[in-house]
């Protein structure tokens, strides 16, 4: 018995599995050119943007033609596509053909909707018909749009780090205008890796301004509670972190970070110990579990025990 073959399938097949093919191995080189930073592939997370900008508010503005390559991140798809929305997974495969035959027949398509932050643009739905309008070199594509505040502008080449270092420098430039912090201490170098810092300093000055006035028959001024701060809370922390380099320690953090960690557990053991327990007694408590003197006792210990481990392995 001859077998039949096949029939050749349609042209419009052929072709759609030819680019989703093509769109796949663009995904694999782009990865493989950034392999010494993965997140320079990434899309953006649309949840990891909002939580890092905090938006106070949104506006819907309704249905816009919006330039292609503004498009950069994704609310849910944003693991399933490259920076260039090019497909990184064999099992989209089927609806991704669907969508570019759909488009090699001139099928009109609904239109994707968006979330604009900071001038970019992120897929609510419609990534599949994203990725194939970039396969296929369109320069627009019709949306609907919802608005998210923003005073940060995102490129297209930001990563997620990228942006937090934007988000903290602006902080940190508000807290300077606000508070007149260089013009009162001299200092520039109050600098932080986490987002919301400045205002948990803020708010430590507030505090310290509270206790400052409770013996005093009027309230001090701001300006003189932040030199105070300054000088009798603040840097007393900061040169026992340098001094026993504590920074060291903790990986990516730098003595402010720290600073603002030794006072938390202050908070905490004034619970315990009473309101008498000083934030220098809880910084150099802070010092004694993770400064230079334990590191080196730590580093005594792993040194005796890996030779008493080797010992045993030649006896054995």
């Amino acid at each position: 018995m001859i077998k039949k073959k096949n029939p050749a399938l349609p042209h419009d097949f052929t072709q759609a599995s030819e680019d989703f093919n093509k769109a796949k191995n663009k995904a694999l080189i782009s990865k493989l050119s950034n392999i010494m930073n993965s997140k320079r592939d990434d899309l953006l997370s649309f949840y990891d943007v909002k939580e890092i900008l905090k938006p106070a508010n949104q506006v819907y503005l309704g249905m816009k033609s919006i330039p292609i390559n503004m498009i950069i991140g994704s609310e849910g798809r944003y693991r399933d596509f490259n920076k260039h929305f090019h497909p990184r997974k064999e099992f989209m495969r089927s609806r991704w053909e669907n969508i570019d035959r759909a488009h090699i027949k001139d099928i009109p398509l609904p239109a994707i909707q968006l979330y604009e932050i900071g001038g970019a643009y992120f897929v609510r739905d419609g990534n599949h018909r994203v990725s194939v309008a970039r396969l296929q070199g369109a320069e627009e594509i019709d949306a609907e749009v919802i608005s998210l505040s923003s005073e940060i502008n995102i490129v297209s080449s930001m990563t997620t780090d990228d942006l937090k270092k934007a988000v903290i420098d602006l902080e940190k430039k508000t807290f300077y205008k606000k508070t007149d912090f260089l013009e009162l201490t001299g200092d520039n170098d109050l600098n932080f890796t986490s987002t919301g810092s400045y205002d948990r300093i803020y708010m430590h000055i507030l505090d310290h301004k509270y206790f400052s006035n409770l013996d005093k028959p009027e309230e001090i001024p701001f300006s003189d509670a932040l030199v105070s701060w300054y000088r009798e809370i603040y840097m007393p922390i900061i040169k026992i972190i340098n001094k026993e380099r504590l920074d060291s320690v903790f990986q990516g953090k730098n003595p402010c970070d720290l600073y603002i960690w030794i006072v938390r557990q202050w908070d905490f053991q004034k619970r315990n110990k009473g309101c008498s327990y000083s934030v220098t007694a809880a910084a150099k408590n802070f010092a004694k579990r993770y400064g230079s003197q334990q590191r080196h006792t730590t580093r005594i210990i792993r040194i005796l025990l890996g030779n008493i481990f080797r010992i045993k392995a030649s006896v054995l």
